[in-house]
């Protein structure tokens, strides 16, 4: 089934009739040992070092631990050489994956992507298997799952956005909207709300373990492996950038951005933190927001001594679009970005768009290897 209705309505009634306060699960404890699914990409690689730096021990759940291209850079983590971080072969696609892995595990962050976010049923099924090498651990008592802003705003009809405007973790698209549907590009916000619903839902049933979602925005920073920089949307844009061509957001979207570093912090801070219940959902956002031009502008700003020759921005839509610039970018810029449940909870202050995009900006040259176009003297 979709969503599985029948199956979440019982789980919300027995939930119910049993609990008279709300109950909280206790939080991984200090030093445990923490699986950490999509090791390899760009937010999970810096949740495996924020996890290592906290003196956590890890076990980092990749495609494949022999592709140096991609894992090379955890090995050369401080952790992997006195054992206290792991590296282990681990593809969604296959079910029982993690069976060994999650055993003696206090926590799992799963940062990984799914291949295919189309196939509803097939999301569900991924979401199912997980769930049942939580169970057979018999260990994991907290799960991270790592959603999407997507998940929140992503709505068959923008004007929705005029009639809700505030963005905040309890903010969700209209489910049974006719134009949401994969075929109309929803599958990707469909998939991380499915999964959002399944891992807690699971858990409810469970009565043993908690499952906490955390929605990043628009992750900017610096990579830490070369692979990194095509391996997401925004650092790729700014590598696009860098390096002469660009292109316009869907539907003038300004970047509603955060820091991958503080991303890190949310999902780590989730694990940790003992006011957390099950099913809450936590936005990591910095609520800035900037026009993917001006972060381009921004670059020469930051960094003049790169001298960097910034492109114009490519608008790849139809004439019928871009007449209506004026009119989609004023409904983004109504819009009342709030990030005060997580800001409240972790304590945490967000790093600036500035430092984001210098630091990113700099590790695509260093690490990535990216050779900026720059203005002829």
């Amino acid at each position: 089934m979709f969503f599985q209705p029948a199956l979440r309505q019982a789980a919300r009634d027995r939930y119910a009739a049993t609990v008279l306060e709300e109950e909280v699960m206790a939080p991984v404890p200090k030093g445990s040992t923490i699986a950490v699914t999509g090791s390899a990409g760009f937010i999970g690689g810096w949740v495996v070092k924020l996890l290592l730096e906290k003196g956590y021990r890890v076990r980092a759940c990749v495609r494949d631990v022999e592709d140096e291209n991609k894992v090379g850079f955890l090995k050369s983590m401080g952790g992997y050489a006195s054992g206290r971080l792991t590296l282990h072969t681990a593809d969604l696609d296959d079910p029982g994956c993690f069976d060994e892995i999650f055993k003696g595990c206090h926590g799992v962050c799963h940062v990984s992507h799914v291949s295919d976010y189309q196939d509803q049923d097939y999301i569900q099924g991924v979401c199912d298997h997980i769930v049942d090498s939580i169970n057979k651990s018999e260990w994991v008592n907290r799960i991270v799952v790592t959603s999407s802003l997507a998940a929140i705003i992503a709505e068959g009809d923008i004007h929705e956005l005029v009639r809700r405007p505030v963005i905040f973790e309890d903010r969700e698209p209209i489910e049974d909207h006719p134009k949401r549907t994969p075929e109309r590009g929803q599958g990707y916000s469909l998939g991380k709300v499915l999964a959002q619903h399944a891992f807690s839902d699971a858990a409810e049933l469970s009565g043993r373990w908690d499952a906490i979602t955390c929605c990043p925005s628009d992750n900017v920073g610096p990579i830490l492996s070369s692979h990194q920089k095509e391996g997401g949307p925004w650092q790729h844009n700014i590598e696009m950038m860098l390096t002469g061509k660009y292109y316009q957001t869907d539907a003038y979207r300004p970047w509603m951005t955060v820091d991958v570093r503080d991303t890190a912090a949310v999902h780590v801070g989730l694990l940790e933190h003992a006011e957390v219940s099950n099913g809450e959902r936590y936005l990591s956002w910095s609520t800035e927001r900037s026009n993917v031009e001006d972060v381009c502008a921004d670059i020469d700003r930051l960094l003049p001594e790169l001298q960097f020759d910034a492109p114009d921005v490519t608008d790849p839509f139809p004439e019928r679009i871009q007449a209506r610039e004026e009119e989609l970018r004023g409904i983004w810029a109504q819009c009342e970005l709030r990030n005060d449940r997580v800001r409240n909870l972790l304590d945490m202050d967000f790093i600036p768009l500035d430092k984001s995009v210098r630091d990113c900006v700099e590790s695509l040259i260093t690490v990535g290897g990216v050779v900026p176009r720059v203005r002829q003297p």
